[in-house]
């Protein structure tokens, strides 16, 4: 593809005069020519991100901001490995996992990435809707959410045919994506500045204290709320309730660091560019500025803010609501404060469920204040509860505003990115080229089921029936993938004379482990985890997913080591 590429040529002639140069004009050429990076960027900072970091900053305060970036760094090796093998043998890494591996993972690792952006789109346009009618005040007449849904999916239809245009339309495509990327951390930053600037401030040395890895957090409840679990009048309830919402918090934030999709698109959009064995440098340079860098900016503001507004900071006159003479507090969210206190004394008190509504009140009135702290403290909030919250710092005009253009950057970016991941993936499972009108057609399929599943199934139980279920799919599959990824890094026949060997193989298989195990520990708390049933049924969720993941095996190892199977399974991919 290089050799016939004029574009490809000269950006290698650029790099390689620029390496002959010295290291600035190196990083200089780096700059310049950095762009996969930014789409992962552009993918990664969506909605997942922000309710993540939201959750941890509400549970964890400033003892989370760990988190998150040690998940992103580990998950750039991975897809730093994966990178390297697709630049340095230029064969795709579908086509490479099934011959060279199994096709167990390949086919997998395909369906998966398929799943999650047809049903990760919808809340991408739900958060793009809610912000342009909440924040900005647009939209906000009768069916305003129509026009909103489509807003949303001609400007992501838009920016994606540039892409398929080639050549200076994918230079259009990455300069826009690189813009929405640059907005969502600037208006994110601001938060954090006018946060910094007024009011009580920030506590900069806690902020930065809590960068230090805590993995005991998943055993412990955080230490600035041990002081009032011992105070509580049921300790053991509520420092079990609280390390178990900690590990869904943090599960949760570490799977949307690098999701499975995120692993598909890194390898096909180097390919599309041209690159190859000349890149592998770029590659990794564009992956920790153009990932990392704004991963970790916005990611780290948003659990400042949350964490500065709601951690074991109840709102006021919520955990005063029985009481005599309360203020007036939100349905929303004086119903979930009191489902969670009527929780715990469904736990720990005989017969309360069998109490009247007004002698419940009476208890609950009459419980000690560091119970109704905690129980205020596990209250859901979501970006629009940060952003109103932020009124009193920034007048309600700037907080919603910038607030606002940050979240819209975020749906409008991942809904972009999901659809051009998706128009690879269709093309790679049916094996037609990335350029063809299938390509196109597989782009768009992500925001027709967005749009319409966001104004029609993301509400009430249908989340539960269409993201349980592939959320689960996707982070069980994700230390498959890792695993796969391990083991291509690992071939020489398909490496040849590419394998590194001596300390840099020592390194990547060291680093790539780390990944693969720390991808296994995520994986296995998301199942074990997980208390939901199918509404209706007593099926539980993790029994679902603890089954598929032994059918996988069970079917991987059975066309390794069966040649039979093997065969059959390679005469009917021909035939197909």
């Amino acid at each position: 593809m290089s050799d016939t590429n004029p574009q490809v040529e000269r950006d290698r002639q650029l790099l390689v005069s620029a390496r002959k140069k010295g290291t600035g004009a190196k990083a200089a050429a780096f700059v310049k020519l950095s762009g996969p990076g930014w789409l992962q960027s552009a993918i990664t900072l969506g909605g997942g991100s922000l309710a993540g970091s939201l959750y941890l900053g509400i549970i964890g305060g400033y003892e989370m901001m760990w988190l998150q970036p040690l998940m992103m760094l580990f998950g750039i090796v991975m897809l730093s490995a994966i990178g390297y093998v697709a630049l340095s043998t230029g064969e795709r890494p579908f086509h490479a996992l099934n011959t060279h591996v199994n096709p167990v993972l390949g086919w997998g690792w395909a369906i998966a990435t398929l799943m999650a952006n047809l049903v990760w789109a919808m809340p991408q346009f739900s958060l793009g809707t809610a912000a342009l009618r909440q924040n900005l005040g647009i939209f906000t007449f009768n069916g305003g959410e129509y026009a909103a849904c489509l807003v949303l999916f001609v400007i992501a239809g838009s920016v994606i045919w540039f892409y398929d245009s080639g050549g200076k339309g994918i230079k259009i495509f990455e300069f826009v994506l690189k813009a929405m990327v640059g907005v969502v951390v600037v208006s994110f930053f601001l938060v954090v500045v006018v946060m910094s600037t007024r009011g009580e401030g920030l506590a900069w040395g806690s902020i930065f204290a809590g960068f230090i890895p805590k993995p005991g957090l998943i055993f412990e409840p955080a230490e600035s709320l041990r002081g009032l679990i011992e105070a509580s009048s049921v300790p053991a309830y509520w420092k079990e309730t609280i390390v178990s919402a900690q590990r869904d918090r943090m599960v949760a934030a570490a799977a949307t660091a690098v999701g499975i999709n995120m692993t598909f698109l890194l390898p096909y959009s180097m390919m599309k560019r041209g690159w190859d064995r000349d890149f592998r440098g770029l590659a990794v340079f564009d992956l920790s500025t153009g990932l990392f860098v704004p991963f970790l900016l916005a990611t780290s503001c948003v659990v400042i803010a949350a964490a500065s507004q709601f951690h074991a900071r109840p709102e006021p006159g919520l955990i005063q609501m029985h009481q005599p003479g309360a203020r007036d507090i939100s349905k929303k969210l004086g119903g979930a404060y009191e489902m969670n206190l009527k929780k715990m004394l469904a736990a720990t008190e005989e017969n309360f469920a069998e109490l009247a509504d007004d002698e419940k009140g009476k208890i609950m009135a009459a419980l000690p204040e560091p119970d109704r702290i905690l129980g205020a403290t596990l209250i859901k909030r979501d970006a629009f509860d940060l952003a109103n919250s932020l009124e009193k710092l920034a007048g309600k005009g700037i907080a919603q505003y910038v607030f606002g253009v940050g979240v819209i950057g975020m749906a409008i970016s991942t809904i972009i990115i999901l659809m051009l991941i998706n128009g690879f993936t269709i093309c790679e499972m049916l094996d037609r080229p990335s350029d063809s009108w299938l390509h196109r057609l597989g782009c768009y399929l992500p925001g027709i089921t967005g749009a319409l599943g966001a104004l029609f199934l993301w509400t009430g139980e249908a989340k539960f029936y269409l993201a349980v279920p592939t959320s689960r799919f996707g982070m069980v599959l994700l230390p498959i993938a890792y695993i796969a990824f391990f083991c291509l890094m690992n071939n020489r026949r398909l490496l040849g004379d590419a394998l590194p060997e001596g300390r840099k193989r020592i390194a990547w298989n060291v680093l790539m482990g780390i990944g693969v195990v720390l991808a296994l520990i995520g994986a296995s708390i998301s199942i074990l985890n997980d208390t939901a049933k199918i509404p209706g049924t007593e099926i539980f969720v993790r029994h679902i997913a603890l089954g598929l993941v032994a059918a996988l095996v069970l079917l991987a190892i059975v066309i390794q080591y069966f040649p039979t199977f093997r065969a059959w399974f390679r005469q009917f991919k021909t035939k197909n």
